[in-house]
């Protein structure tokens, strides 16, 4: 089981896994600036200070991988369910050392064609156990779950039919009086501001709400970790006012 995370390790990844990006990036500074198009290649820089910038605070400063916003409850079966990616499961199970957790991994090449996802599965391996499944068929007992966990994973289903499908497996397999934590980036004003147009890969919260809703699911809470991210905790009854 994995323990401490290494100084800087959440920008690094970012570097590593999406270098294509940023060489491009690079390569185009140096094409403006051969052609004395000095403010762009300046404002472009800019932009990639500002994304790494807040990479670093939100991955590596926040210490929102040592999971402090869960509360941890008495609990029997936990799952946590990743799209190739797992940075969180070593930590659940220490928080949770009494229940059994199931993780789950849904990454299908064919649909999740994210370059960086499959660098990132090279670079790390599985949890102990995970199972490889299918988004719409989590292989579950329906009512067995007391707490789901979705930690930057959900929005890499782009297909909307099967994210709808992958949220009712979930209200399926939670047990009467539980719960499922949702964490994402949206794609609202302070990640346009830190991703620019990479805030696009992100979802609405308007998306999110109505995948929920169409999915049976209703909103406990709503709690934003810091600006740029917002974990959902869903149950079986419609909270939301």
């Amino acid at each position: 089981m994995e323990t401490m995370r290494k100084p800087f390790q959440g920008v690094w990844n970012i570097i590593r896994f999406n270098w294509h990006l940023y060489a491009i990036a690079l390569g185009l500074m140096l094409v403006m600036w051969l052609l004395h198009w000095y403010l762009p290649a300046a404002l472009l820089l800019i932009s990639m200070a500002v994304t790494l910038t807040v990479s670093l605070f939100i991955y590596d400063l926040s210490g929102i991988y040592a999971l402090a916003w869960i509360e941890p409850g008495a609990a029997r079966t936990v799952v946590n369910i990743h799209s190739g990616f797992d940075e969180t499961s070593a930590e659940l199970k220490r928080k949770f050392p009494g229940a059994q957790l199931l993780v789950f991994d849904f990454y299908d090449p064919a649909k999740h064609t994210e370059v960086s996802v499959k660098r990132a599965r090279r670079a790390y391996p599985s949890f102990p156990g995970t199972k490889q499944i299918v988004a719409d068929a989590i292989p579950v007992e329906e009512g067995g779950v007391d707490r789901i966990f979705v930690t930057f994973s959900a929005h890499e289903i782009r297909n909307n039919e099967e994210r709808a499908s992958f949220f009712k497996q979930l209200n399926r397999i939670m047990s009467p009086t539980g719960c499922i934590q949702v964490t994402e980036h949206l794609r609202d004003l302070p990640n346009f501001m830190a991703y620019n147009i990479g805030a696009f890969h992100f979802l609405s919260r308007k998306s999110w709400l109505s995948v929920f809703a169409a999915a049976g699911l209703g909103i406990r809470d709503e709690k934003k970790l810091n600006p740029f991210i917002t974990t959902f905790i869903l149950d079986k009854h419609d909270h939301s006012s």
